[in-house]
């Protein structure tokens, strides 16, 4: 299975956490309202073939289901704890049922916190769609297995992350090259004051929730944020791609 774009190299970082010299989408997504987005970015409307499929996508899945199910059951037997007959005192059954119950949340919680960046599918946004530009589409799952789609308008723009279970992100800062050392990459800058929307995540019914949001500052640098429930971390098998 193979991508048409390679994975995010290491950065050399200026003085702002994770900045990064990186080609930008000039997309003018920003300005749109997420009703429009909704109507021209729903997934379900394309049928181009995946480029990159998760292998561990059913593992992830009977996971979730697992640790779902398992905290179902123990909200379901709690109350049996007080209505069975026994020789505990009611302490001692609060306290079980408080056990039981905390135990069985952190676990499904920790599932969902490892699983969310997980890829399911990843497909390559080519230049003829994208406005020029090559970018990615990736789909992950929720703990409760809906379906979120997050595009991100230039590949380039993803780096690699530190978070656990994640390979890449969207960084927080960016430093665009000077005009003397690549005139085409810092052209790419908007006027200092100007955003631009690089990525954006849409639920199971093609509706925009968040958006990874660029303002320009200065000399080619960027600080960039997050509006609703964009994704920023994605998990993917880098041999794979």
């Amino acid at each position: 299975m193979r991508c048409g774009f390679t994975a995010p190299r290491h950065l050399t970082t200026p003085n702002t956490s994770r900045s990064s010299s990186r080609q930008l989408s000039r997309s003018t997504r920003a300005s749109q309202s997420a009703g429009t987005q909704a109507n021209t970015l729903d997934p379900r409307e394309d049928n181009q073939p995946v480029s990159y499929h998760g292998p561990l996508t059913q593992t992830f899945r009977r996971l979730k289901i697992f640790s779902l199910a398992s905290l179902g059951l123990t909200f379901t037997m709690a109350p049996f704890l007080f209505i069975v007959e026994s020789s505990l005192p009611m302490s001692a059954r609060i306290f079980l049922t408080a056990t039981a119950i905390s135990t069985s949340s952190i676990s499904t919680a920790l599932v969902g916190w490892c699983g969310a960046p997980y890829v399911i599918d990843l497909r390559r946004l080519t230049p003829a769609e994208n406005e020029g530009i090559e970018g990615i589409e990736m789909t992950t799952l929720t703990l409760t297995l809906k379906k979120l789609t997050t595009r991100v308008y230039d590949a380039d723009f993803l780096v690699e992350t530190n978070r656990p279970f994640a390979k890449w992100e969207l960084p927080l800062a960016i430093q665009l090259p000077a005009p003397e050392e690549d005139i085409v990459t810092a052209g790419k800058a908007g006027a200092p004051g100007e955003e631009e929307t690089v990525a954006e995540t849409l639920n199971d019914k093609g509706e925009v929730i968040g958006r990874w949001i660029v303002k320009w500052g200065e000399g080619g640098t960027g600080s960039c944020r997050g509006t609703g429930k964009v994704l920023r971390y994605f998990n993917v098998h880098e041999e794979l791609l």
